[in-house]
């Protein structure tokens, strides 16, 4: 129908834009009516706007693994219910991990929307919430089956026809140990997804199907032709990279590998992870969505980085993941800490940037860095649960350092807590927030800094860590040195640890302050008690040597190197006085050790 529908580039665009508006109102909305802070203060969370034939039309910014994600989901959601099987007034939800490409508590919710009685297009929503069955409050860390990671929906009608079915909403408010805050989140992505059904059929209603529908195939032509011609201005070849994530509780040197190959081949563009470890009996196996996503995203960002994303984006793109691999997880396959998937973003970014270094900085910290805290309330006697993602050191590139303490590239959109909100709904205090000396890798662009964030504990409390890039280095380019990896101190005047903390991951060899050094871990704390959450910083581009004495006095001026760090890693010697010896640098740099 559309195909033969003439429709002028202006018409395009107001409905192009229109769309993302639509998708931007439905992320207000869920802000505004969310429970938990995981929504409303980190925007943990992944909205998109489909066609009726599945294709991408239009998302809004938040945590990128999951708009990615949202792809996978919606399709295997309505394979599974069924097109003819929908009505209006639905609302689906669907946490299936091996389908929803997540794990079980980030929960998609999506609606059909008519327009009328045709079927034009579907809105969806995806949340973390903060229980939902699972065998441990917060994060699972040990699971080794699917089943002790919470209730499974595979694309269950919460909604039939406009109404509430009241047996679904008692199984979710009754497997979980938050149902007040579970239940507020439900409602909360509820209404996100009425309201991109509503505008989507005011626009229909506005310009008539076969012109809405016109404008959507030529933004997807367009988004398709604009990804090929990217993809064309790339080299021909193809490249491969490896890095490693810590896994449960393994020995030295067994760690879990992850191997991605690019091959780049006049307009196509595909991805294989083939090499990487196989699927483990831990909570560490990535759903094949999302081991899509991570494809996604990294193509993106060297194709189309500017324009909003659509389906026909991704059209040059494929992804080969063999059976059996730690990047295709397969029932019953445990999959909550879907960490890996986010290393496995540096290492797609690692071959591409054998292949492009010019475009491709070096890498990130790595990781989410997350510390995560559960118990009761003190003041209220409820259970509470509060993460709190934190800002890593991202990679130097050819023209420019590292930027400081961002997020991780996999969250996009997605903030901290702020010390107040945090302080104020767990039994803690910050004695400590700040960048975190000599984190960078040394380079002639140095790599940005990770932060050191230190929790005392003031009441009994549970918590846990779920890093799992704490063992290895990541990378630097073009000569430039690693970052300090991330690390997790827990201090106290008392000496059983061990007794009271699964210590997973011992990093005896990293010498930032004194205490029992982990990476993930889950145990109960007491007050007096200190957790110091130090992350990784980003790998350095270039020679160290060659960095400009002056850019390298700054950093020591601002606290980003220290002077000892200054001489040994970058040959400059600052004085108490914050003056570059010129001499005694000409001479260290000369000497090359």
């Amino acid at each position: 129908m559309s195909a033969q529908h003439d429709i002028d580039a202006a018409t395009v665009e107001v409905i192009r834009n229109y769309l993302t508006s639509a998708a931007t109102e439905m992320q207000r909305t869920l802000i505004r009516t969310a429970y938990n802070t995981i929504i409303y203060e980190i925007l943990d969370f992944g909205i998109s706007v489909f066609d009726k034939d599945l294709n991408l039309i239009a998302d809004s910014p938040g945590l990128a693994l999951f708009l990615g994600a949202n792809d996978y989901g919606i399709e295997k959601a309505v394979e599974h219910v069924g097109e003819e099987n929908m009505n209006p007034g639905d609302v689906l939800i669907m946490n299936y991990p091996y389908w929803s490409g997540t794990h079980t508590l980030d929960v998609l919710l999506f609606a059909p929307v008519f327009h009328d009685d045709e079927l034009i297009g579907y809105t969806t929503c995806r949340a973390h919430w903060l229980d939902l069955g699972a065998k441990d409050s917060g994060y699972v860390l040990d699971s080794t089956d699917v089943h002790q990671e919470g209730v499974l929906f595979p694309g269950t009608k919460v909604y039939k026809e406009g109404e509430p079915d009241p047996e679904i909403m008692d199984i979710i408010r009754f497997n979980s140990r938050m149902p007040e805050k579970v239940m507020g989140d439900l409602n909360a992505q509820i209404a996100a997804v009425r309201t991109g059904e509503e505008r989507l059929r005011e626009l229909y209603e506005k310009y008539g199907g076969e012109t809405v529908e016109a404008a959507i195939d030529k933004v997807l032509e367009h988004g398709e032709n604009t990804a090929r011609t990217a993809v064309e201005d790339l080299p021909d070849g193809t490249w491969s990279a490896t890095g490693y994530a810590d896994g449960v509780n393994r020995e030295a040197g067994d760690l879990i590998k992850l191997r991605a190959e690019v091959t780049i081949d006049g307009d196509e563009f595909s991805v294989n992870f083939e090499g990487s470890s196989d699927q483990v009996d831990e909570p560490l196996n990535i759903p094949p969505g999302m081991s899509e996503t991570i494809c996604k995203l990294c193509f993106k960002t060297v194709t189309t980085p500017e324009e909003d994303s659509n389906g026909g984006q991704y059209e040059p793109l494929s992804i080969e993941i063999p059976e059996n691999n730690i990047f295709n997880a397969s029932y019953p396959a445990p999959t909550f800490t879907v960490w890996t998937g986010i290393l496995g973003i540096d290492v797609v970014y690692k071959a591409l940037a054998k292949a492009v270094p010019d475009r491709v900085p070096a890498s990130t910290g790595g990781d989410l860095a997350d510390i995560m805290l559960y118990g009761q309330n003190p003041e209220t006697g409820r259970p509470f649960v509060e993460a709190n993602n934190e800002g890593v050191g991202w990679g130097a590139g050819a023209a420019h350092d590292g930027a400081n303490a961002l997020m991780h590239i996999s969250e996009t959109m997605v903030r901290n807590i702020p010390v107040e909100v945090f302080e104020n709904k767990a039994p803690i205090r910050f004695d400590q927030l700040s960048l975190r000396e000599d984190s960078g890798g040394p380079g002639k662009h140095r790599g940005g800094l990770g932060i050191r964030r230190d929790f005392r504990i003031l009441e009994p409390v549970g918590a846990l860590s779920i890093i799992q890039k704490t063992r290895t280095d990541n990378w630097g380019m073009d000569g430039g040195d690693s970052g300090a990896k991330n690390v997790v101190v827990l201090d106290s005047d008392e000496d059983d640890f061990d007794d009271r903390v699964q210590v997973l991951v011992d990093n005896d060899d990293l010498h930032d302050g004194d205490g029992k050094h982990v990476g993930m871990f889950r145990g109960e704390f007491v007050p007096g008690e200190v957790i110091s959450n130090r992350t990784a910083g980003g790998g350095g581009f270039g020679d160290p040597f060659e960095r400009d004495p002056e850019a390298v006095r700054q950093d020591v001026i601002d606290g980003y190197v220290s002077r000892e760090a200054a001489e040994e890693q970058y040959g400059v010697v600052v004085t108490e006085d914050d003056e570059i010896d010129f001499e005694a640098t000409e001479a260290r740099r000369s000497s090359g050790d």
